[in-house]
């Protein structure tokens, strides 16, 4: 059995659609709860449907959430790549640089609107569940921005070293 045939697996198939499926249920989760939550904040009991989706917080929420749709989709692109063994290209590279950005301003959103929280609820509300919140959010983001850059750098140099071999054929 040659490399060519290992590379295309069913087991490789499989578990990348695998993935691509937890994609798509984790965009529709966060989706739904975009939605959602501001039926269910407290400000919106006395507001109509078009206000409660205008309120600046909501819109800051909505705003925030596009890096996290980008990612996602960059890491669809990935697992595309990975299905038609193009791992080692430049497009692989370029949505990990995409994700480590989009984890970078994920946790700058986050950390913006935790200023803001503390801010306009000092002393007004108990703090310490969303703020944690937030703490989590953060550090995940820097994780996975941490990991895409260590993955970026190292799939650059395979690009490179791929690149210079193809040369010398």
């Amino acid at each position: 059995m040659g490399i060519s045939n290992l590379n295309k697996s069913p087991m490789k198939r499989s578990s990348t659609i695998f993935l691509k499926f937890v994609l798509g249920i984790m965009a529709l989760a966060v989706l739904a709860g975009l939605i959602y939550f501001p039926l269910t904040e407290g400000r919106a009991a006395n507001l109509d449907l078009f206000s409660i989706y205008w309120d600046p917080a909501i819109l800051y929420m909505f705003v925030g959430s596009i890096p996290f749709f980008t990612a996602l989709y960059q890491s669809y692109k990935l697992l595309g790549y990975i299905e038609q063994n193009k791992v080692f290209s430049l497009g692989a590279v370029k949505a990990l640089k995409t994700i480590k950005y989009c984890g970078i301003a994920i946790a700058g959103f986050v950390v913006v609107g935790q200023i803001a929280l503390i801010i306009t609820q000092h002393g007004k509300d108990d703090m310490a569940g969303p703020l944690a919140l937030g703490v989590i959010i953060t550090f995940i983001s820097i994780a996975v921005a941490t990991g895409a850059a260590v993955f970026e750098k190292l799939l650059q140099r395979a690009v490179e070293i791929k690149s210079e071999n193809d040369l010398t054929v």
